[in-house]
């Protein structure tokens, strides 16, 4: 199977062009970035191309998109540009799924494993300042992709944190009670939806259950990078 990647060159991208190949799929990979693409392997292709732009998706039997930005408080246009650049060409070129990598934030609740710190303070916080520009176009993103045609899975992980394998991570209709979500867990969820139909048309809400770090360690890490 031939499968597109956007934003390959990030931290969940980079794990998912992996594993794709891992599971003998050819891959194109689109970054900005080629040159720093660190991915390697027969049917691997890497693609040059700003997604806001243009999307190189012919000959896709899935696209899958794990582009994402840094949250700021300047206005985000990231995922609504690259979504509808998207739309446009997987309508032009006959392709029909499409996963996309949306966030737990978008639907802001109450989270049964998060505890006080996240669910009255953190969240609440955060949602309404640094990541408020984030989480309204990631929203559009949403919309744009529910109003489609195509046969789309939108994805909402938890906070995001590195591992080095994929666990058997959690699965649920839209919002889920997991604080955190392995790029790894993410990745494989993602591949998955390239060939499983269970998920078209919905969104599924990804979290880890084992291997987690703790609310503490990942705001140090976020404040203090280790």
């Amino acid at each position: 199977m031939r499968i597109v990647v956007l934003g390959a060159n990030g931290g969940t991208g980079r794990r998912l062009v992996q594993q794709a190949l891992d599971a003998g799929h050819d891959v194109r990979a689109v970054t900005r970035q080629p040159r720093s693409f660190p991915v390697r392997g027969p049917g691997l292709e890497v693609v040059a191309a700003d997604a806001t732009v243009e999307a190189p998706v012919s000959g896709a039997a899935v696209v899958l998109s794990t582009l994402g930005t840094p949250f700021t408080r300047r206005p985000v246009r990231l995922y609504s540009r690259s979504t509808a650049t998207v739309l446009a060409a997987m309508r032009r070129e006959g392709v029909r799924r499409l996963v996309v990598v949306s966030s737990s934030g978008t639907e802001p609740h109450h989270h049964a494993e998060g505890g006080f710190l996240l669910n009255r303070i953190i969240q609440p916080l955060v949602t309404a300042t640094i990541a408020r520009s984030t989480y309204d176009d990631m929203r559009i993103m949403e919309k744009m992709v529910r109003d489609s045609d195509l046969d789309w899975t939108i994805v909402r992980p938890s906070g995001l944190f590195d591992s080095d394998s994929v666990t058997r991570y959690r699965l649920s209709e839209s919002r889920s009670d997991g604080v955190f979500t392995s790029r790894a867990d993410l990745a494989a969820c993602l591949l998955a939806q390239a060939t499983d139909t269970a998920w078209v048309r919905r969104t599924v809400a990804v979290t880890t259950a084992e291997g987690t770090p703790t609310l503490l360690a990942m705001l140090r890490r976020e404040a203090f990078g280790n």
